[in-house]
């Protein structure tokens, strides 16, 4: 069976996380887009408090399926994912000169709809939201692994976008499975690897942020988040 993927919460309280890939071969995935209209699964136009339009979820995609690509990205472009969910869109600037194999892969997943109709599965208010995971359980990815390990001094602060693996998997180890920092700082250790940051639209992060279950802590929103779509931009 697979684990979640684990963060150590560390100034958290001691939370059991969520927050990485599943086994040793790295989260597993389908690589196309599933679930139908998203539009017609709206079940309602108004919006919660933390102003996000109420969905329904989508079904889960399968686990796994998708292919490591074979092409880096080019070091003297930019890459931006623009991600549209039904609390707003924020658009998240990949680095890959700093993780080159996992930049690659992510702008690849996403030109590929790999997280098209996926939700975002964990909130932990003041902490991290995350997504990317096809199943929408915590344990699902591609169905292959990447390694980028993080400097020594990798600071995980307010808009850091980096990969979430299992605690067995060597440092930098990733799948599909992304976390935005909601908090200040993570005060997270450097086992992480760092795709970017979010260049635009952290009000977008800071709704899904408001929808942790304060009853629960770590665990899912209070109602459905949902990635309508990533496109990738290259300039």
């Amino acid at each position: 069976m697979r684990r979640g993927l684990t963060i150590l919460l560390l100034s958290l309280l001691a939370l059991a996380a969520g927050c990485g890939s599943d086994d040793g071969g790295g989260e597993s995935g389908a690589s196309s887009s599933s679930g139908g209209d998203l539009g017609s699964q709206r079940t309602a136009t108004e919006r919660s408090e933390g102003g996000c339009e109420r969905v329904d979820a989508p079904e889960p995609k399968p686990d796994g399926g998708a292919k490591a690509p074979k092409d880096a990205l080019d070091p003297e472009a930019t890459y931006d994912i623009v991600v549209a969910t039904n609390c707003g869109d924020f658009t998240i600037r990949l680095d890959q000169k700093a993780a080159p194999e996992t930049a690659a892969s992510v702008a690849e997943l996403a030109r590929s709809g790999f997280y098209d109709g996926t939700i975002f599965h964990r909130v932990v208010s003041g902490f991290v939201i995350q997504g990317g995971d096809p199943t929408g359980t915590g344990t699902g990815g591609p169905g292959y692994s990447t390694r980028d390990r993080p400097p020594a001094g990798a600071a995980y602060t307010r808009g850091v976008v980096a990969m979430a693996k299992t605690g067995a998997e060597p440092p930098g180890t990733s799948g599909s499975q992304f976390y935005i920092v909601t908090g200040e700082d993570a005060g997270l250790p450097p086992d992480y690897a760092i795709i970017g940051e979010v260049r635009e639209g952290m009000e977008t992060t800071a709704a899904i942020d408001a929808l942790g279950d304060p009853a629960v802590g770590d665990g899912p929103p209070r109602q459905p988040v949902v990635i309508e779509s990533a496109k990738v931009v290259e300039g």
